[in-house]
């Protein structure tokens, strides 16, 4: 939206300052949340999607939180003991757990749902995989008996990456793990209102009266006790992003989670809006590419557009050129200043940009003018401003490009498809992801080289590192393989790192106990 039709929209909604005696005093109980768009998909499991995972931290529990160091915290549990070396992990539920139905929290619900989580999850997959049998001996205890030591099982079933690790009843938890729960129950501190879902438009939340926050820990992403002060919180869909600002800048709106680079400016001169980054891994970005698909199952075409790709012009197109703190270069392919990231083998990002030898290197390694088809997501600003870029950079690399611009969820379906892009498949595509989705192996998806995910790259040695890493001795030795890792990603390229950028969130000043990581509803209160 242009500034001229922003400030319109503020006129348009501009009535919300004098909002009624009713609504003012709504607002007290009422937290008014603009999401980051439209809240699709209801069952965590079954989405990588980021708004899937936000409303899963509000109607779900897990057994672990992670804190801001990202490090496991105990959350539905009270604890663990682990004994016979490391071989057997007892996890013992804390009191006064109740799934919102009215029925209490079982060890055998957990059972069912961590059997379920850990066929889609890669952390999960790796977790089973090592463990020898899991079950409930009571209502209370959780036991993992597992092949070999699994020190990392506390984070693995803590973690803040997607898909998160949700609680749910023993009877949904049976669902299978490709399809979604037949109802939405959790035992997480909101109820999720399906009697006033608007899909495309409106969500609803209350609390959950009988939510009882662990009475210890430090409050940090995840962890600690989660102490509701809101009644009620709506999530409004509002697609444009100039409306939604305009709705927070108006009084309409509380909180929007995504404050728009382009529109920054006028949020940080709002007397009554505060803009912050909660979450210091920010966004890391990547052009996906097909492995099974010519032109990129030739190895020596991927790694020519090193030479070429500029990741200062994508970081850019997404935040502009005025304010360089807000994104970071060169990214490798693990999150920038976290404890596996290193620049090792980074140095064809970080020399002089050479699109002629680029586009020699193509022509000698064979393209034949294949369509290339980069699908991009033209639901987020972020997405488009991706796409546009790495088409355009094809597109002088003397390739044959199209675009395939679709809603989010639209190029998801696509990106299913395995055949050539004349029967309706793809060579590559731009998405984001959140730092902590990079974080180390367990967790990053898409350098798990085994096939299994879009793109479908396959590399021997990068699966034999990741299988080292989770048997590192220590974090400098899990460092270590990290580099190895990046140096073979630099070869084979399952995909191009785009860079890092940081996404602000905007509130007005009306509330307050907005904590760091990602929006969550808890500690939120009237200021």
């Amino acid at each position: 939206m242009q500034r001229r039709n922003l400030l319109q929209a503020l006129g348009a909604g501009a009535s919300a300052l004098a909002l009624p005696a009713k609504l003012r005093a709504a607002s007290a109980t009422t937290l008014r949340f603009t999401p980051q768009q439209d809240l699709v998909t209801l069952d965590p499991i079954l989405t990588t999607g980021y708004i899937t995972r936000n409303y899963a931290y509000m109607v779900y529990d897990t057994l672990y939180g992670m804190d801001g160091n990202y490090r496991a915290t105990p959350q539905m549990v009270a604890g663990h003991r682990v004994e016979d070396g490391g071989l057997r992990w007892d996890l013992t539920l804390r009191d006064n757990l109740f799934w919102h139905d009215g029925e209490r929290v079982l060890a055998r619900d957990c059972v069912a749902s961590l059997r379920r989580w850990g066929q889609r999850d890669v952390f999960g997959t790796t977790l089973m995989a090592a463990t020898e049998e899991l079950s409930a001996p009571d209502d209370r205890t959780i036991r993992f008996r597992l092949k070999r030591p699994f020190p990392l099982l506390p984070i693995a079933l803590g973690k803040a990456s997607v898909p998160v690790c949700v609680m749910m009843p023993e009877r949904l938890a049976m669902t299978d793990p490709f399809k979604p729960v037949p109802e939405i129950v959790g035992s997480g501190p909101f109820r999720f209102k399906a009697d006033e879902r608007v899909p495309g438009s409106m969500n609803v939340f209350t609390k959950f009266e009988r939510y009882v926050p662990r009475p210890d820990g430090t409050l940090s992403w995840t962890s600690g006790p989660k102490v509701v002060h809101y009644d009620r919180v709506e999530w409004r869909s509002i697609p444009d992003s100039g409306t939604a600002t305009a709705a927070l800048l108006s009084g309409e709106q509380d909180w929007q989670e995504y404050a728009y680079h382009d529109q920054l400016p006028l949020l940080k001169r709002a007397r009554d809006v505060t803009t912050r980054v909660l979450d210091p891994t920010g966004f890391v970005t990547m052009l996906r590419l097909n492995h099974l698909q010519p032109p990129f199952d030739n190895p020596a075409i991927r790694r020519a557009l090193w030479r070429a790709l500029s990741q200062s012009d994508c970081m850019q197109a997404i935040v502009g050129v005025d304010d360089p703190a807000l994104y970071h270069v060169p990214l490798g392919f693990f999150c920038p200043n976290t404890p596996m990231a290193s620049t090792a083998g980074l140095e064809p990002l970080t020399g002089p940009r050479d699109l002629e030898k680029a586009r020699e290197e193509i022509r000698a390694a064979g393209y034949r003018g294949e369509k290339v088809l980069i699908m991009a997501g033209n639901n987020t600003a972020a997405g488009m401003a991706l796409g546009a870029v790495t088409a355009d950079l094809l597109k002088r690399l003397g390739m044959d490009v199209e675009i395939y611009a679709v809603e989010f969820n639209a190029m998801l379906q696509r990106r299913n498809r395995r055949g050539p892009v004349a029967e309706g498949g793809w060579s590559g595509f731009v998405t984001t992801w959140s730092g902590t989705d990079w974080l180390n192996p367990a967790v990053h998806m898409a350098l798990r080289a085994d096939g299994s995910y879009a793109g479908w790259s396959e590399d021997t040695r990068i699966n034999a590192l990741r299988d080292a890493w989770f048997d590192a001795p220590d974090e400098a030795a899990q460092a270590a393989i990290c580099r190895d890792i990046q140096l073979q990603a630099m070869q084979s390229v399952p995909y191009l790192p785009l860079g890092q950028y940081m996404q602000p969130t905007a509130f007005r000043r009306g509330i307050t106990g907005v904590l760091d990581g990602f929006a969550t509803f808890w500690n939120v209160r009237p200021a």
